[in-house]
């Protein structure tokens, strides 16, 4: 087995929950990028559109969740690279996110989420005083 099929068995999520799609659920490849003043998420969820997205934060848990529809309606597959399924990932947030200024956005597949940081958890600049 080689490494990018090592990498893809990893990627389905096996769920304790019973779903009401039968369809696979996969873990979104994400990227994590973090400025002074807020945090980007960039999740990976090819044939998800903005209306198929579920974001929710409950306590300190953010969750992500993106249904795919059915690719070609009308058709049967003849030959298939990739799995078609759905997303689902959840991350543990800090204090440090001001969970009232959170934002998302869809573009070609990819999700975008803002995630600013509370003004009390900001980088900020200390000035030493002589004395």
């Amino acid at each position: 087995m080689n490494e990018m099929e090592r990498q893809d068995k990893q990627a389905v999520q096996e769920h304790d929950a019973e779903r009401t799609r039968s369809s696979t659920v996969y873990y979104p490849r994400v990227d994590i990028f973090e400025q002074d003043d807020h945090t980007v998420l960039l999740a990976d969820m090819p044939g998800v559109d903005e209306n198929n997205i579920d974001i929710t934060l409950e306590k300190n848990i953010l969750t992500i969740r993106g249904y795919v529809d059915e690719p070609m309606a009308g058709y049967s597959l003849a030959y298939s690279e990739y799995g078609v399924g759905d997303y689902e990932r959840t991350f543990a947030l800090s204090d440090e996110v001001d969970r009232n200024k959170i934002q998302a956005s869809m573009k070609d597949g990819v999700l975008r989420l803002v995630l600013p940081k509370a003004e009390a958890a900001r980088a900020r600049k200390i000035t030493v005083q002589a004395g």
